[in-house]
């Protein structure tokens, strides 16, 4: 295990023993400090189930963030994690590309979505139109508080943060992105709803005349020198609940240097 793995190993059993399954950053710090864990504000932070510690996939339980400094141990892993869809050939596109100067100068998650956008991948992929007038909205955060269900539970978030890699519109469509310079199995559902769930909010108070909103989850990782982005298109069949996430479309980009 690593100290990451260490510490969540713990604060798990400090529950068990408990019975009580919420716990706080004030535990966090406490057990992070015990581990020399340097940064316990990212212990709670778990993209995939690939950084979980064993005994949370052993007893099949998942982190959920509630606000107001507070977390909870959830039962059920597939109900806050989504494993990512295999693309068929079909869906397998080479993309010719010129390649500019800043193209993959880094890894960043920015520079992976930034390299989609500029390239007109996600033109393609979304609007099937390179030329579409999209709008772009830069990484932001905000805080809220939201109330939904994780299939039949339910999850008060307080003051919650949620971030925002990048947003788009078209002709009323907004569409979140997430971004990750790696290919994991799966990923945690709440990076991609809690946006959803904000502009499905907007939309439903009528504060912006939103017509659709979706969620673009993009991976990119370089095989044998070529740089392959995967694009995955998602939507919530009922917005209050978390585990209806459904996929509406997927592909896989090999950016071919011209």
């Amino acid at each position: 295990m690593n100290k990451k793995q260490k510490v969540l190993s713990e604060i798990y059993r400090i529950c068990q023993k408990q019975n009580n399954f919420v716990f706080d950053n004030d535990l966090v710090k406490k057990i992070s400090k015990k581990h020399k864990f340097g940064n316990p504000f990212d212990v709670t932070k778990l993209d995939s189930t690939e950084k979980f510690a064993k005994i949370m996939l052993r007893n099949d339980v998942f982190v959920s963030h509630i606000g107001s400094g507070k977390h909870k141990f959830i039962k059920g892993i597939s109900k806050g994690y989504h494993d990512f869809e295999k693309i068929n050939d079909e869906h397998i596109i080479q993309w010719k590309y010129k390649k500019s100067i800043l193209n993959e100068y880094d890894t960043s998650e920015s520079n992976i979505l930034s390299v989609a956008s500029n390239q007109k991948i996600i033109h393609n992929f979304l609007y099937q139109n390179i030329v579409a007038p999209i709008k772009v909205y830069n990484a932001r955060r905000t805080k809220t508080s939201f109330e939904y269900q994780i299939d039949e539970e339910e999850v008060k978030m307080n003051n919650i943060q949620i971030e925002i890699d990048l947003t788009m519109e078209l002709n009323g469509a907004v569409t979140i992105f997430e971004g990750k310079n790696n290919f994991s199995k799966d990923f945690a559902v709440y990076q991609i709803y809690h946006p959803f769930l904000y502009f499905s909010r907007i939309k439903k108070e009528n504060k912006l005349p939103i017509k659709k909103i979706s969620a673009c989850y993009i991976l990119r990782k370089k095989i044998d020198g070529t740089s392959v982005l995967r694009l995955y298109n998602y939507t919530f069949d009922n917005e209050n609940d978390i585990t209806s996430i459904k996929l509406l479309k997927s592909a896989e980009y090999y950016l071919i240097k011209k």
